[in-house]
């Protein structure tokens, strides 16, 4: 008989890539999903998956290049600290099609934050694709999403790891993964990296590489769009601003970073999990989609450690209870 497991995936940027390899080793071992919520990353890792497209997403996801992310960002959008996500979600959207979650074989729920109410929501019906836009729209970082009277951001604001939602399901066990946790990073996986991406992939590189790159890859971007003539000077000007704006960004999501950690740590013992997955909050930073088949690989490691532990009775050393 397979185990039922109600899988909760939380919010963490690019470390949630490590969801996809986590979901595989729980399927290796014979667990069977029978219920997911997520928040921000994770809403859209567990969307995928529920829709039976995760294989599709992960395909796509691990075939990126540092250059192909850069293309994906709303570039010319970028002002007063937001991003437009345009693009992404038009890709996503073309994978997923016109899903809703009340059709999904398997219960899903994705969680965001409606400013306008002060309060957290919990999307188990309707668009599947503008319930993962809501639950990652991450405040400064990526602009809202209006709906009716609310206006909706990262559900990481107020709820990092949703595990309630998990409750109702029933399974044998609930499993959480959180991408925020202060533990050890474990020995990296080894992938190979084109020259392009390598100066961003080397440990230990400094977090502003990653602004230096953008802008210097925006400034050729800008230039070559052709959509319009610009000149030198114009050029520069937005270089300038994009700067100031992506430092800002990378201020606030590190901010953000700390307050889901600490977040995280009162929803696990207000519901404490049957076992918590201990992602490194220090594995990746929220941009490092380019890295995904590593921090794919990642996750599956410490899955594997988690649950050798968990299924030999040594549940105390990753969980709750």
């Amino acid at each position: 008989m397979s185990k039922t497991v109600a899988l909760v995936l939380g919010s963490g940027g690019a470390r949630g890539m490590a969801h996809i390899g986590i979901i595989e080793e729980l399927e290796a071992r014979g667990y069977e999903i029978i219920s997911v919520s997520g928040c921000s990353m994770g809403s859209v890792i567990g969307g995928f998956y529920c829709a039976k497209k995760l294989d599709v997403f992960y395909q796509w996801a691990k075939s990126l290049s540092y250059m192909d992310l850069l293309r994906l960002v709303d570039f010319s959008f970028i002002s007063n600290g937001a991003i437009r996500g345009d693009k992404v979600f038009s890709v996503l959207f073309e994978m997923l099609g016109d899903i809703q979650i009340e059709d999904l074989e398997i219960p899903f729920t994705a969680v965001a934050t409606d400013l306008s109410n002060a309060k957290e929501v919990w999307f188990q019906r309707g668009s599947l694709e503008q319930a993962m836009r809501a639950s990652v729209a991450i405040p400064g970082l990526l602009q809202p999403v209006k709906r009716n009277n609310s206006l909706f951001v990262d559900g990481g604001v107020l709820n990092p790891l949703p595990i309630a939602a998990s409750v109702s399901a029933h399974a044998d066990f609930i499993i959480a993964v959180d991408l925020n946790a202060d533990v050890p990073i474990p020995k990296p996986v080894m992938i190979e990296t084109t020259e392009d991406d390598q100066s961003l992939v080397n440990e230990g590189e400094d977090k502003s590489a990653w602004i230096n790159t953008i802008v210097n890859k925006a400034s050729n971007w800008l230039s070559h769009e052709g959509s319009s003539p610009i000149n030198g000077e114009n050029v520069k000007d937005k270089v300038q601003a994009s700067t100031t704006n992506l430092g800002k960004l990378e201020i606030l999501y590190q901010m953000f970073d700390v307050m889901q950690a600490s977040l995280s740590q009162y929803k696990i013992a207000g519901y404490p999990p049957d076992l918590l997955v201990k992602i490194p909050k220090d594995s990746a930073e929220m941009y490092e989609f380019h890295r995904t088949e590593e921090l794919v690989n990642m996750g599956r490691q410490i899955a594997n450690d988690a649950l050798d532990a968990f299924e030999q009775g040594h549940s105390s050393l990753y969980g709750q209870r």
